[in-house]
């Protein structure tokens, strides 16, 4: 559940800055007017999400025929994947995004073609719905429960986080430090990401491709990871009551290459001080 909120508070959030940027650069340009295809592009790819969802959720059925562990540890090492790229895009990009987007706008408006903000509205909102909706597919191949209403409810609850937060940085709220939220999330999300891979190698220690091993601690006497609160936590950063070796080695491993991946400083400029 706390997993599922992070992922779509993160993801939402991002689309709400973009339609945030398009909709303040149309009004200071004069061209309000052309909103409603930002808006009508949005919807849109919102929509293309969802259905996007519902054929996700029709073709896991044949798939987990094939075999659920088989299958389910793919989805997980997927999701593994998207997440690592996608903090390391963001890492590189997100300062940027802001030029980018006015950029295009403004090719847009000199060939009289401002309908095209409508797309850039769309690809936007559908990317990030689309791996929304792909990272949400791994959360679920690795619970061993359904998520049920607790996680619909936790994905709700962060799309309306996001939103209020990108509504209250457009109107001028100076009390989110957009660096400090990226940075915060991105440290949830490398955990989330690292949980996710240790729970793909103890699926394939099940499918005897990786050995077993022994147990390294059993914290289960202090915390149980199937309790509320260390389910909550293992959805969340991984925490294994009973981890194996090669799960704590891939948890350890992946946390410090990725870590040291997006938060090493980056390289001045050349001729900077």
């Amino acid at each position: 559940m706390g997993a599922t909120f992070i992922v779509t508070l993160r993801e939402a959030f991002e689309a709400s800055l973009l339609l945030g940027i398009v909709y303040t650069y149309l009004d200071r340009i004069g061209a309000r007017d052309h909103c409603r295809y930002v808006t009508w592009g949005g919807l849109l790819g919102l929509l293309a999400s969802v259905a996007m969802g519902i054929a996700v959720s029709l073709l896991s059925g044949p798939l987990v025929d094939l075999g659920p562990d088989l299958v389910g540890a793919a989805v997980i090492f997927l999701a593994v994947g998207l997440l690592s790229w996608h903090s390391w895009w963001m890492r590189q990009h997100a300062r940027a995004m802001t030029g980018e987007v006015q950029r295009r706008i403004d090719a847009a408006r000199a060939k009289q073609r401002l309908w095209l903000v409508g797309l850039i509205a769309f690809t936007g909102v559908f990317r990030e719905g689309a791996e929304t909706v792909l990272f949400l597919w791994g959360l679920m191949a690795e619970a061993t429960a359904g998520v049920g209403w607790s996680g619909v409810a936790a994905g709700v609850a962060g799309i309306g986080a996001a939103t209020a937060l990108g509504w209250l940085v457009f109107r001028g709220g100076r009390w989110l430090s957009l660096p400090h939220f990226f940075g915060a999330t991105t440290v949830l999300i490398l955990l989330l990401a690292a949980g996710l891979l240790s729970t793909g190698v103890g699926k394939l220690q099940g499918l005897g491709v990786v050995p077993m091993g022994t147990a390294m601690w059993d914290t289960s006497w202090l915390l149980s990871d199937r309790s509320g609160i260390g389910t909550f936590l293992s959805g969340l950063v991984g925490y294994r009551a009973r981890p194996s070796g090669a799960e704590v080695a891939a948890y350890a491993i992946y946390v410090l290459a990725m870590g040291t991946l997006l938060f090493r400083p980056r390289p001045r400029a050349a001729g900077a001080r």
